[in-house]
Parts: structure tokens; sequence; C-alpha cells
């Protein structure tokens, strides 16, 4: 049987046991608690180990000073163009001020939470559907502005808000595909032709290149070909004077010389023509065979005596009449005479 003295020391080693308890706080990493003297806040106990003074000061609140994440929920947003979109997004946010964030705001993630949400269908009701699809940053900065200024006296500071979802209603989004396909179409037209248009300037050019290369061919052609004639007629002047100067020097053998050249020329120019196989002309064989006897008198006048045989001076003279050469289809070779 417990007697009264047993009795009293258990109770006071519990009355112990609950002052230690209530006096020794062990605040872990990531957490701030505020201290109340009487119900007033007095202090804020930091990572580690605190003492309170018993019966007098306890633990107010037990802050997160961890960065939070907050799940906006989907929001309807009517649009400047009178579109009805689905949006939602989530906001992340950390406490700086322990005291602030909880004697400051009742409900921080509530009032957080609604915050975010008036401001979201606030500044997507300001825009257009397409400015909204197309500037979800600019969106998220804007709400950020916004939500960070009016949160300010609460202690915590928004760091990120994030759009997630903007959806807009199945109707707008098949008309929107087709925005989409036609504009596409229009500038794969455009480009198509652009590249016609570019295709068509550069043949053009090649083609102006070209016309201007073959007439300055035909220029430069056409130059030497007269400088080409003007060379001959200096050639045959020079051959014509040098035979004259000859025949006024009395050297008859000179224009034997050019009689013969231009007789024989003038026959190698009818055996060749490719339009003439049979020719009838009125010749004389004599004066063939005296062309012929003088080019040799040239010849032996020119190389000396050994020049080889020569034809004699007189001849039988053969009947008058026409002579025929029958040109072989060639156009070569030598021609037949037929008397």
């Amino acid at each position: 049987m417990l007697t009264s003295g047993t009795i009293l020391l258990i109770v006071v080693l519990f009355v112990a046991v609950v002052v230690l308890v209530s006096t020794i706080k062990i605040v872990p990493q990531g957490y701030n608690y505020t201290v109340e003297n009487f119900g007033r806040y007095t202090r804020t106990l930091e990572p580690g180990l605190s003492v309170l003074i018993p019966f007098i000061e306890r633990v107010g609140r037990k802050i997160n000073m961890m960065e939070q994440v907050l799940d906006v929920p989907t929001q309807e947003v009517i649009t400047r163009d009178n579109a009805s979109v689905a949006a939602d997004g989530v906001a992340f946010y950390q406490i700086l001020d322990a005291k602030s964030a909880a004697y400051e705001v009742s409900g921080l993630e509530n009032a957080i939470l609604n915050l975010v949400m008036t401001n979201l269908r606030s500044v997507m009701g300001s825009m257009d559907l397409d400015d909204l699809l197309s500037n979800r940053d600019t969106i998220s900065e804007k709400i950020l502005h916004v939500v960070d200024q009016a949160s300010h006296s609460w202690g915590i500071k928004i760091t990120r808000i994030e759009i997630k979802d903007i959806n807009p209603p199945k109707n707008l989004v098949d008309a929107m595909a087709r925005q989409m396909m036609a504009e596409r179409e229009k500038r794969a037209e455009i480009l198509e032709a652009e590249g016609s248009r570019n295709a068509a300037i550069l043949r053009a050019e090649g083609e102006k290149q070209g016309q201007i290369l073959q007439a300055e061919g035909k220029r430069e052609a056409a130059y030497r070909e007269a400088e080409a004639r003007e060379r001959l007629a200096e050639a045959e002047a020079t051959a014509t004077r040098l035979v004259s100067e000859a025949i006024a020097a009395g050297d008859v053998q000179a224009i034997n010389y050019f009689v013969a050249q231009k007789y024989t020329e003038a026959l190698a120019k009818l055996a060749s023509a490719p339009n003439q196989r049979v020719i009838l002309m009125p010749l004389e064989a004599s004066s063939l065979i005296g062309s012929v006897a003088g080019i040799a008198e040239i010849a032996r006048a020119t190389f000396g005596e050994d020049a080889g045989p020569t034809v004699p001076p007189t001849a039988p003279r053969p009947r008058q009449g026409r002579q025929r050469f029958s040109v072989p289809p060639s156009g070569t070779g030598e021609p037949d005479a037929a008397g």
C-alpha cells in the first residue's frame, strides 16, 4: 500500500516531467516556432534546442519555412474576344517571416489560392484568345508580379506561378485547326509562287547571258574573219606586185607561173563541185598542154636543168570540139577526157 509520501513523490516526478517537456523544445530543420507569453507573441524559435519559461511561455504556431507548392484548381475564363477557356496552374511560395505568416493572415494557403485565382481570371480575361495561347510566360509573369506584391505583408515570397493547361472548347479548337491549315496552305502557295518567280528570273538571266556570250563570239569571229580577209588581200596584192615587178623586169616565166596557177585553181574548183558529175567545156587540148609546158619551164628555170623532162614545145594539134570531163561521184580524182 502506497504511503502518502510515495504518492507525493510520484506527483512531484510527474509535474517535473510535464514541466521539463513544456520547457525544452526541439525545433526541426525547415521550421520556425512562435513563442507566446500569455497569448501574446514574444519571439520566434529557430531550428535547434530552445528553453521556454515554464507555465508562462508556450509554442504558438509551427511554421513551415520550406518552399511549398499550391495547386490552383481549374478556372473558367472569358477572354477579351468572348472565348471561354478553362485554365489551371500551380503556385510556389516560401514563408520568410514566421511572425507575419502566423499573425497577419488567417488561413495562409487559402488566402494565397484565392489571390492567385482572381488574378489569373483578371489577367487572362484582358487578353485575346490567340495571345492567351501563345504567351503563357507573359501571363505567368503578370500574375506573379501582382500576387507577390499583394502577399508581401504576409511575410511570404511567391517564387513562381506556372500555367499548366489552357483548354478552349472543342468547336473552337476545330475552328483554330482549320484556320491554321488555311494559313499553312497560303504560306505554301506563296513560297511556291516565289520559287517559280525566282526560277523564271534565273532562266531569263541565263538566256540573257547566253545571248550576250553568243553575240560576243559572233563579233570576235567576224573580227577575225575580216582580219583574215584583209591579210589574204594583202598577200594577193603583194603577189600581184611581185609578179608585176618581175614582168616589168622582163621575166616572162613569172606571168606564165601566175596564169598557170589561176588556171589550175579554176579547174580544181570545177572538178570538186558537189553538184557536178559531168562537165562540158569548149577547151583546146593544146592550150592545156601549153600551160603544162609553161609550168614545166617555170620549174626548170627555178630548180635548174635537173627538174625533170619537159614537154615538147610543139605537139600534134588535136581535133577541135567539145571536151567532156567525167568527174567521179566522190568529187575527187583525175578527170577522164572523152573526145
